[in-house]
């Protein structure tokens, strides 16, 4: 083991909204590093991250890639993720595993919809960032503008470290503002050649210059003290106090270049090495140990071995990869890891390297690396793996619920399983997956996060199972809660002349805030029912939530309160407890003034000038909320609030809407009650599907 190697490695994920030029920078990133010596394109369906048919086919990225390379001596863990608002469940199980994030924002579309959305999951994870605006090659790139937008939406504590050199079709390099040179890449290069400032940007050079170094000098008493008696601090002294600032959260780089033209790529990869934090620069992890307590583990590779599982792949050549995140300790192939939530012991068979989906076989691996092992057959995302002798748990990743549902059906009977299991095994890859089983219809039934989800899912299993599932049209995901209190009693009582049947359950049923989702517990007396009866209704209880009372959708925002009840030492049993306890809820929802929810997405559409007034028009009749309108060029951004029901296929209306010049994305924001005649056409639509008895 190499303790030394900890501190000169980097874990970092690229992030950004779809078409900021995120995986074209993964891409210029391992060129220069010569990790690949062929470049490729997302255009051409050949970029080295994006391996998967349907992403070289669509020209987007749709599942995280992790690979590896070096610079500057320094080792660099990389992991690429999507930007379609869709596939969020890989941004976030990225987010969890990394130690600092490069966010990319286009020059042109500046900060959107999916770049908030990765804002606010790396803000709760406290998550050092670098910022780079892309793009600026491109007719409309305003980097002051995005600069702008940058401070007013994401953060105040954004700082320029460069200045871009001419604009658009002109820009050829960028102004380094702490070393006070210009760095300019000649036609062809993707090293930069470094000059004087170019006397047209000299003024503005040497206000941001100062605006720059006043930041950094906030952050830190002394060297702000130093400046202020006429000490001027060195380069080196400015760059140390950025990288604290950085690591603490004080301050957020921001860079600028041209990816598809390698002009910024090797100064974002100084800055990567300089300023973001090494494992032994995060704090420990903490996990739950036996007893109940917490305890930490060190990014050190003679402590516990501890890791977080965060993608689980089936390969065709070496079968079941769990991708881990060492966070401490080591392991080497043969040995064994412990799983608290299986309570199961695995050995290890093989360890990889990956690089996308490719695969470099090593002994071993240490804090600080992210790597895929085989042999852990009973790991999901999320789970810790560590040292059998020294047991810890780390957070559970938490993702959000699918919105959207097919149903499905094989394309011959005899497919029937074959589907099943390739339901099962894409969802064990991707916690947004959600499979089900309609007993009216016989489907299958699968929930996702969006439209494009589903259909990808459903392309995948063709091209990876040789499955041609027929699917229905997506529908939404709806769901019920209850806005009052209301109390209930389940009595179940049966004789049939021999040992009988007897369990009394009381429940009291309550609303909850929304996105808190069904808490369930236990405040009866051991007197009125024994513990272990207790656990079997609460059983009863989750089952019967999954089945509103209005249109057996489930029942969420809700907690139920188990207060009392009875029992026989004679005719009572487990499964008596678990029907009462169901009766119990069944009827208290009834009570409760029930109702059904849809979710509600925001909605980020651009559109052409000459098209907003339909679209807005448009917008509205779908129940949509304009929240706010902008200019972006010849173009319009107007932001809102839709329930999902009313946006379904959307981008083929916007088509129609703008001549095909329209674009938006949608993201779920949260469930809300539907309106009441809405809710009982949908109640009728159910009733006469035979989805629910009629009342």
């Amino acid at each position: 083991m190499n303790p030394d190697l900890i501190s000169h490695t980097r874990v970092f994920g690229i992030f950004a909204h779809i078409d900021a030029g995120k995986t074209t920078t993964s891409e210029a990133i391992l060129y220069d590093t010569g990790r690949i010596h062929r470049l490729g394109s997302v255009d051409e369906g050949s970029a080295a991250l994006d391996w998967m048919e349907q992403e070289r086919a669509r020209g987007i990225t749709i599942t995280a890639a992790a690979t590896t390379c070096e610079w500057q001596g320094c080792h660099l863990n990389l992991i690429d993720t999507p930007g379609h608002i869709d596939f969020t469940a890989e941004v976030v199980r990225s987010i969890r595993v990394i130690d600092g994030a490069v966010i990319v924002l286009c020059g042109v579309g500046g900060v959107e919809t999916q770049t908030e959305t990765v804002w606010r999951h790396a803000e709760r994870e406290s998550l050092p960032r670098i910022l780079f605006v892309n793009k600026l090659d491109r007719a409309g790139a305003d980097f002051e503008q995005v600069l702008g937008e940058i401070r007013q939406k994401l953060t105040r504590r954004a700082a320029a470290l460069q200045l871009p050199i001419g604009s658009e079709v002109s820009f050829r390099g960028v102004v380094d503002l702490l070393r006070g040179r210009a760095l300019l890449w000649p036609e062809g290069s993707i090293e930069p050649r470094e000059s004087p400032i170019p006397p047209e940007a000299q003024s503005q050079s040497a206000q941001a210059r100062s605006a720059l170094l006043d930041s950094i000098c906030e952050t830190d008493e002394s060297l702000l003290r130093r400046r202020l008696d006429g000490d001027e601090p060195s380069l080196a002294d400015y760059q140390s106090a950025l990288r604290r600032a950085v690591i603490s959260g004080k301050l957020v780089p921001v860079l600028c270049g041209s990816a598809k033209d390698h002009l910024g790529i090797q100064p974002l990869l100084d800055a990567i090495v300089a300023y973001l934090p090494a494992p032994s620069d995060r704090l420990a992890v903490l996990g739950g140990v036996a007893g109940g307590e917490i305890a930490e583990r060190l990014p050190d590779p003679a402590a516990p071995f501890c890791a977080a599982a965060f993608k689980i792949v089936s390969d065709p050549h070496v079968g079941h990869l769990t991708w881990v995140r060492a966070f401490s300790g080591s392991l080497k192939t043969s040995q064994w890891v412990y799983n608290p939530r299986t309570d199961a012991k695995e050995r290890i068979d093989r360890i990889y390297r990956i690089h996308a989906n490719r695969r470099e076989l090593v002994n071993q691996m240490q804090a600080g690396d992210v790597m895929a092992l085989v042999g852990v057959k009973t790991a999901a995302t999320g789970d810790t793996l560590c040292d059998p002798d020294n047991p810890i748990e780390l957070e559970p990743f938490t993702f959000p619920e699918p919105v959207i549902t097919v149903a499905l059906s094989p394309a011959t009977p005899d497919e029937r399983e074959k589907l099943r299991q390739a339901i099962n095994r894409l969802c064990a890859e991707d916690p947004t997956l959600l499979a089900g089983y309609d007993s009216e219809t016989e489907e299958e039934t699968l929930s996702g996060m969006g439209e494009l989800h589903l259909e990808i899912t459903v392309d995948r299993m063709r091209t990876e199972f040789g499955i041609a599932a027929k699917s229905s049209p997506p529908q939404v995901a709806y769901r019920e809660t209850v806005r009052q209190k209301a109390v209930a009693t389940g009595d179940y009582r049966k004789q049939s002349g021999g040992h009988g049947h007897f369990a009394v359950v009381r429940v009291r049923v309550q609303p909850l805030e929304r996105g808190q989702g069904v808490e369930i517990e236990n405040k009866a007396s051991p007197v009125e029912v024994p513990e272990s009866f207790a656990r079997h209704a609460q059983g009863g209880i989750r089952e019967a939530l999954a089945k509103g009372a209005l249109a057996c959708y489930p029942v969420t925002d809700v907690r139920v309160t188990i207060t009392g009840g009875r029992y026989h030492e004679v005719d009572s049993g487990p499964m008596d407890f678990h029907i009462a306890g169901s009766m119990a809820v069944r009827q208290a929802l009834k009570l409760a003034r029930p109702a059904l929810l849809e979710p509600v997405m925001a909605a980020d559409i651009r559109v052409g000038d000459p098209y907003i007034g339909t679209v807005m028009a448009d917008f509205t009749r779908r129940r949509g909320d304009i929240r706010d309108l902008q200019v972006r060029g010849g173009s319009r951004q107007l932001l809102g609030e839709a329930p999902l029901a009313e946006v379904r296929g959307y981008v083929t209306d916007l088509r129609d809407m703008t001549s095909g010049r329209g674009d938006f994305t949608l993201e779920f924001r949260r469930y809300e009650i539907v309106p009441e005649k809405l809710a009982e056409a949908i109640i009728a639509e159910r009733q006469s599907r035979g989805k629910v008895a009629r009342r």
